[in-house]
């Protein structure tokens, strides 16, 4: 395989990114487990801390290679071992793809807390990290290892998701979808004559939760460049401006319907923004992304 040079900056910036995507676990962790009851909070944080260690091992051994290697018809990536290289950019790339990775990982367990087993939510973690990401995320990033390669289907007909909107977020929310569709809600979580509806236990902890998220997703999408690039302060700004105006949609709603701001609807509006904008945060100017972030939060 060509061996790619470099620039020291540009490695510094990518290894720090990595780090701060990687503190969006905690973010994961603080946003659910201030979202449930008290009592199931230990497993939602043993789940988040597990689901990290199956994310980088699974994604290491099987899914980083299926995702990047050789494009097989667009489909798949041509299986290659991550240990018989020592090439730095091989590693740059894994290791900013395996918090990536754990990220989408990390949407799944907010969605089935509650409600799924332990080792069931361990195994399809696995089959997330071993499969579906790196499989979906070969279809838009394929080519992403070596450039000038072939690319996934989806690339070559010119889709453009620069940090992972579809391919990092949709991705876990679809598999999110589809566990609780066979799951189910939890037991009295919309409420209704006999039960009353469940309530948050630590606001506060899940507020603290989705700023950890914030500080992370500057990381995640400023890190998505893959070079210390003129482009990251634009990037920066349009992934804050996302999310500020995904905050100030669901404050007019709320505002609007319940009388007054509801502060959970507020602070999922802010990460709907950020999803939203993290798509194009690299092609748009700040008055773009606040239409796409006040969309997301209303939405």
């Amino acid at each position: 395989m060509l061996m790619i040079q470099i620039n020291q900056i540009d490695m510094v910036w990518i290894l720090t990114c990595s780090c701060l995507v990687l503190f969006m676990q905690a973010g994961f962790s603080c946003l659910e487990a201030g979202l449930i009851r008290a009592k199931n909070t230990i497993n939602v944080v043993i789940k988040n801390t597990v689901d990290f260690a199956i994310s980088v091992i699974g994604f290491a051994v099987i899914g980083f290679s299926v995702m990047f290697g050789e494009s097989l018809g667009g489909f798949i990536g041509e299986p290659f071992s991550l240990a018989t290289t020592d090439s730095p950019h091989i590693y740059l790339i894994f290791i900013f793809q395996a918090m990536f990775c754990a990220t989408a990982t990390t949407i799944l367990s907010g969605a089935v807390a509650e409600r799924m087993s332990f080792y069931g939510y361990c195994l399809v973690a696995l089959f997330m990290v071993a499969l579906v990401y790196p499989i979906t995320g070969h279809w838009a990033w394929g080519g992403l290892l070596w450039p000038g390669t072939s690319n996934g289907w989806l690339a070559a007909l010119g889709f453009h998701d620069f940090a992972g909107s579809t391919v990092v977020h949709s991705v876990g929310g679809w598999v999110a979808l589809a566990a609780i569709l066979h799951i189910g809600p939890r037991i009295g979580r919309f409420g209704d004559d006999h039960n009353a509806p469940i309530e948050p236990n630590n606001v506060t902890l899940t507020s603290l939760g989705v700023f950890l998220l914030w500080f992370g997703w500057l990381g995640f999408n400023g890190g998505s460049t893959l070079a210390a690039s003129e482009s990251v302060p634009l990037i920066i700004t349009n992934t804050i401006v996302g999310g500020v105006f995904g905050i100030v949609s669901t404050l007019v709603i709320t505002a609007a319907r319940y009388g007054k701001p509801k502060a959970l609807d507020i602070l999922n509006g802010s990460l709907g923004g950020l999803v939203a904008v993290t798509a194009s945060c690299d092609a748009t100017v700040p008055w773009m992304s606040a239409i796409i972030g006040f969309v997301g939060g209303a939405i």
